[in-house]
């Protein structure tokens, strides 16, 4: 009995009911998933197909919009349809065996959505959420600098009041989909004589607004999904700042526990491969392999129960049972584990073919240094985890009280 059959056995006749609209819609408006390999590698490899992607997923989302299949449990008036958590779960469960996904859109409206509900003024939840959920705007993040990654709260992009005006100049890097977005939320540094973190502010900025530049990388997979992004005296009315001026750190923690969320619940299963490629080189009857392969499988249900539970919970707008922060700690240790694991059944040659299994494994033995990196790194989880979690004294430092102005810089 798979999941998705064994959790239909247990439903009300509402949710029943519920499921059974949900098919009717996927059926109306995708196609189900066909049979591909289980070695195709998801990543892109072209500009031209990250675009596409991206503006197939926006469509998508435009889709899901006019049929209310999305934004569940928002209330009405903000786009949604003031809906309970459980018609998240029914539609995503249903949802993986169609082509359609909503993409890079579904990360943005998973983190900057619970943002605006819990600051935005009643003006701005009610003109930006809706076009948020519809996909009619796309949003980016701006808050990483070259000299800013793992001490986000060191920034020092510089937005200078001028009247009913914010003029913002300064860099930021490493902002996914930027090319393509109308929209950014951004952090800037609007009291250099506070300390750190507390002289930030949180900006909604019109990514074609003059001054605004942004600069493709591209990646060694040929694609270029991450940009740089230079601000040079771009006017943003006061009017767009979500929460507090000086007091955008709070906002920023609350998007980035989303993301650290969204990114290990993303539900990516490497188990059936690794069974697979025990198969294919015989390793099956290996003691410590196959002890290794228990290891992982039970690595991955405890991921799920987790990522279930918090991911509930942000739905609900209310506090997680455990802090985001570990399901992207457990996420990034599986990843490791999941190459290290690939190379040892295969071997170390079996990086370096040319063949869909190979090729696999290499993707395997590398990702696992990406992702630790990506949505905070893994140092940075483990202290907001020591921190706010199990309250551990902070981390020995000598600038968390200094003005910001006079902490020394490289």
């Amino acid at each position: 009995m798979n999941t998705i059959d064994a959790t239909v056995n247990h439903e009300t006749p509402e949710q029943a009911a519920f499921r059974s609209e949900v098919r009717r819609f996927l059926d109306a408006n995708s196609e189900p998933k066909r049979q591909s390999s289980p070695w195709r590698l998801t990543f892109h490899t072209s500009g031209d197909d990250a675009r596409l992607d991206f503006e197939k997923g926006r469509a998508w989302q435009r889709t899901r919009f006019d049929a209310g299949m999305t934004a569940f449990t928002y209330p009405k008036e903000y786009g949604g349809q003031d809906g309970p958590a459980w018609q998240e779960s029914i539609y995503n469960e249903e949802a993986r065996a169609y082509n359609g996904s909503s993409g890079f859109i579904a990360s943005s409206i998973a983190m900057l959505g619970p943002a605006l509900m819990a600051y935005g003024t009643e003006e701005q939840k009610r003109e930006l959420l809706p076009r948020l959920h519809s996909g009619d705007d796309a949003w980016c993040q701006l808050f990483s600098e070259p000299g800013s990654g793992s001490d986000l709260a060191s920034l020092g992009c510089r937005a200078v009041r001028d009247g009913d005006e914010f003029v913002v100049t300064g860099q930021k890097v490493w902002n996914s989909a930027a090319q393509w977005c109308d929209h950014g939320f951004l952090l800037v540094r609007t009291s250099p004589d506070r300390p750190k973190h507390q002289g930030i502010t949180f900006l909604l900025i019109d990514m074609h607004s003059p001054g605004v530049e942004v600069r493709p990388l591209v990646q060694a997979t040929g694609a270029a999904h991450f940009n740089e992004v230079f601000l040079e005296e771009v006017r943003v009315p006061v009017a767009n700042v979500l929460g507090q001026i000086d007091g955008g750190w709070a906002v920023a923690r609350t998007v980035l526990a989303n993301e650290a969320a969204l990114i290990g619940g993303s539900g990516n299963k490497t188990y059936p491969n690794l069974l697979r490629l025990a198969e294919i080189h015989g390793r099956t009857g290996d003691a410590l392999v196959r002890q290794k392969l228990a290891d992982f499988f039970t690595r991955e249900k405890v991921l799920d129960l987790m990522a279930d539970r918090i991911m509930t919970a942000v739905r609900r707008r209310e506090k997680p049972p455990v802090d985001p922060s570990i399901l992207k700690l457990f996420m990034t240790a599986n990843r490791a584990r999941s190459g290290d694991l690939a190379t040892a059944i295969a071997g170390v040659s079996a990086t370096t073919g040319e063949d869909e299994v190979q090729l696999w494994v290499g993707a395997e033995l590398v990702g696992r240094y990406s992702v630790s990196i990506g949505g905070g790194t893994t140092e940075v989880q483990k202290n907001n985890l020591a921190e706010r979690a199990l309250g551990l004294p902070r981390e020995p430092g000598f600038d968390r009280d200094l003005p910001w102005s006079r902490i020394p810089r490289s």
